[in-house]
């Protein structure tokens, strides 16, 4: 079955499709000997020889993505000494084995990318890239403007200053509130002691973004394998932030969008049934 040489190389893992488009206009592609700069050759992966630098593409293993809701009280590693859950025991029916993309606290739950790539997962986690990862965090107390805006400043840890937060109200009710924090670090428990440091501890955490990934309607416990376009996009993201570092560029610290600073939205109330 013939396919588009892009998408093929992108589907390699070699590259994602944009990258794969750049390296066949820069005469790096090789179809049967010949240098390809068409976008769009169709060519069939059974029968063309294909090459890229002069290498041909590998078929052995092809890089997995995966993304799990973790549940609160499972360990996000592979296996546990103490016998607790991990994120492994969720993983049934998946033959290929794939390791956990950095970690969440063993009582906080959300979104979790599991893969093979090991150059992807080394890239997303480390700090010089900044990429983003967004929380949903209930907190004790409510929070005022001062201390939303120190949290948006950067606030002092015992590690140093933490980088610029983006953060917006979502709710609040007598003894507690709701807020969605976006930060571009990931030390060690960062967001539960960046609100403990202005005096509201964390009552339940949720990861609900990375990069350019969504939790969505994924239910706790549930996993499902990226799509090709979740999967090239994620890569793009990761070669953009390399890229630009390699040229020297200073990669943003802050939201590049304002952060809204609308009032708290009111807790919805429960209805009540008509007897």
């Amino acid at each position: 079955m013939e396919v588009r040489l892009q998408k093929l190389i992108a589907g390699s893992g070699l590259a994602s499709r944009r990258k794969a488009e750049q390296l066949i206009d820069a005469g790096r592609v090789t179809v049967n000997g010949k240098v390809v700069t068409e976008l769009g050759t169709k060519v069939d992966p059974a029968r063309d020889h294909v090459k890229v630098d002069g290498k041909h593409l590998s078929a052995a293993q092809p890089f997995v993505y995966l993304m799990l809701n973790k549940p609160k009280h499972v360990m996000s590693t592979l296996d546990d000494p103490g016998g607790r859950p991990t994120v492994k025991d969720f993983l049934r029916g998946v033959s290929v084995r794939v390791f956990p993309v950095g970690r969440l606290d063993f009582d906080s739950e959300g979104l979790m990318l599991l893969t093979n790539h090991g150059d992807l997962a080394q890239a997303l986690l480390h700090p010089r890239y900044h990429v983003a990862k967004t929380y949903l965090i209930k907190v004790k107390g409510i929070l005022t403007d001062e201390e939303i805006g120190q949290l948006e400043q950067g606030v002092k840890l015992e590690d140093g200053m933490t980088s610029p937060a983006q953060v917006k109200k979502i709710s609040k009710a007598e003894q507690n509130s709701w807020l969605e924090i976006t930060i571009r670090e990931g030390r060690k428990h960062q967001v539960k002691r960046m609100l403990e440091s202005v005096g509201h501890p964390v009552i339940r955490l949720t990861r609900v973004r990375m990069g350019s990934l969504s939790l969505g309607r994924l239910g706790s416990g549930e996993f499902r394998f990226l799509t090709d376009r979740e999967a090239n996009a994620l890569r793009g993201l990761v070669e953009e932030r390399v890229e630009a570092v390699e040229r020297g560029e200073q990669l943003p610290r802050r939201p590049r969008r304002p952060v809204r600073r609308e009032g708290w939205a009111r807790p919805k109330k429960k209805k009540v049934a008509q007897r």
